[in-house]
């Protein structure tokens, strides 16, 4: 079935990398929810409007927040969709993470109005009237978001999309929290219990943790979250494979959507390379990136000296030093400076985040064994964080 709407309706459905394609999949995926939820909405407040059950009045009033969400998808693809501007030169993707933010004030609201009038039935309990109609209701409203789960997260995975994906857990939360009320109301009907209540509370607290959980997430997108080791280590890579390149440092990686990446990397190579062959050398490095990639990237060429004995020697010295005080730890940008006083050896030191060593503690540590082998040697070492894959 999802397959069927993605060819009626997405034209070029595998090109998943096409910015309209990928809006139409958002398109799609709100009009659906949108349809499906008004409908499931109306016949769960209808019915806990009759029978006086504020568990299943309150998971209608859960797929109406599902309705504006819907809206808010729509709206936030179509936005997002747009091309840079002189505004906006890095493009609209990131108006995916806003939609996410409003989505997710939504539900938390609906939370806290479903908690309010669940805690208002525990205090003062109504009888309720059981209807077979309600249950087949809640039974097919069951199945409907079953199938809405399993739709949303293809989309979600065919175009790498946070919002779809989050959709896709709405609606399997959606699913345990109806199945929740189902069971709730069946108890109450055979025992007497009455649990409704209860289970609006039960039904609040999935649905604010879904809220809170979608927030956590989009906020981390916002404030800039770290690319996943794998892009990491596939830019190394992918840079490491051109002729003349001795290694990269500095690396940084900036996403703007979720295929909308800017990023800069210090290049090493030889420093007997002329400056138009490191310049054409850059040039092959980013035209590649550009072409095959969704990534811009900006290349910052460091000459390394290999044919001195002298600076070679002192270099494996000081990377023996800083492998002894962590495996995870290396150095570029190394050169000597020689002046009566000594030689001055000055590098920076790349550190992955989370160590437990301060910056200071690390450069006090290496000038101290650099001294221990040679006192003649002074260090100016500068310790920086960096992506590591």
């Amino acid at each position: 079935m999802g397959k069927l709407l993605l060819k009626l309706f997405v034209k070029d459905y595998k090109d998943t990398d096409n910015p309209v394609v990928r809006e139409r999949y958002g398109k799609l995926s709100g009009i659906v929810g949108l349809l499906i939820n008004c409908v499931l909405s109306a016949a769960k407040i209808a019915a806990g409007a009759i029978t006086g059950v504020i568990s299943v009045l309150a998971d209608g009033l859960n797929n109406l927040s599902d309705c504006g969400s819907n809206v808010v998808s729509v709206i936030g693809f179509k936005m997002a969709g747009k091309p840079a501007d002189k505004e906006h030169p890095y493009g609209h993707q990131r108006m995916e993470y806003v939609a996410s933010m409003i989505v997710s004030l939504i539900i938390l609201v609906v939370a806290f109005e479903l908690a309010v009038e669940s805690v208002n039935k525990i205090i003062s309990p109504e009888p309720f009237e059981f209807s077979v109609f309600t249950l087949v209701i809640l039974c097919v409203s069951v199945a409907a978001k079953l199938w809405m789960f399993f739709f949303n997260r293809r989309l979600g995975k065919a175009i790498s999309s946070d919002m779809l994906k989050a959709t896709a857990v709405d609606s399997i939360t959606d699913v345990m929290a109806t199945t929740a009320v189902i069971v709730a109301f069946v108890i109450s009907y055979y025992t007497g219990v009455n649990l409704d209540g209860y289970m609006g509370c039960v039904v609040a607290i999935i649905v604010a943790a879904a809220g809170i959980g979608l927030i956590r997430k989009t906020m981390s997108r916002l404030v800039g979250q770290a690319p996943d080791s794998k892009m990491v280590k596939d830019i190394k890579e992918r840079i490491m494979s051109f002729d003349g390149v001795i290694g990269i440092h500095d690396l940084n990686v900036h996403s703007y959507g979720q295929s909308k990446f800017y990023a800069t990397a210090h290049v090493e190579c030889d420093a007997a390379m002329s400056v138009m062959d490191a310049h054409t050398l850059a040039d092959n490095i980013e035209h590649d990136f550009v072409t095959n990639t969704d990534i811009v990237l900006v290349v910052h060429i460091d000459p390394v000296v290999l044919d001195d004995p002298e600076n070679n020697r002192y270099h494996e010295m000081v990377c023996r030093i800083v492998k002894d005080i962590d495996a995870e730890y290396d150095i570029h940008d190394f050169r000597t400076v020689k002046s009566p006083q000594g030689v001055k050896l000055i590098f920076d030191v790349g550190i992955p985040f989370g160590g437990a060593l301060s910056e200071k503690q690390i450069e006090a540590a290496i000038a101290d064994k650099v001294a221990a082998q040679d006192s003649s040697l002074s260090v100016i070492a500068t310790v920086e964080k960096q992506l590591v894959e």
